[in-house]
């Protein structure tokens, strides 16, 4: 697989240079950790913004500060009324 790197696209190589600084592998191996791990802390985040014991401005907090450029986390509350 090669990902185009030059021109418009010349944000990849700093994206994945910083990748494999940050995992200290080589480029190849740095992008295939970032694709595991990414789903994962996904759903960990998920799993947080979902917690009873937050209130829904740490929530909103919380969720702000996971957002990145690729993923954003939105924390709504919905209220619901039935009537008989």
């Amino acid at each position: 697989m090669r990902i185009r790197t030059d021109g418009d696209y010349a944000y990849r190589r700093d994206a994945i240079e910083r990748a494999a600084d940050f995992y200290d592998y080589n480029k190849t191996k740095a992008v295939v950790s970032a694709c595991d791990d990414v789903p994962k802390f996904v759903q960990a985040s998920r799993q947080v913004l979902e917690r009873d014991d937050l209130t829904l401005e740490q929530r909103r907090e919380i969720a702000k500060t996971l957002s990145t450029r690729a993923v954003t986390f939105d924390v709504d509350t919905e209220i619901a009324v039935t009537t008989d």
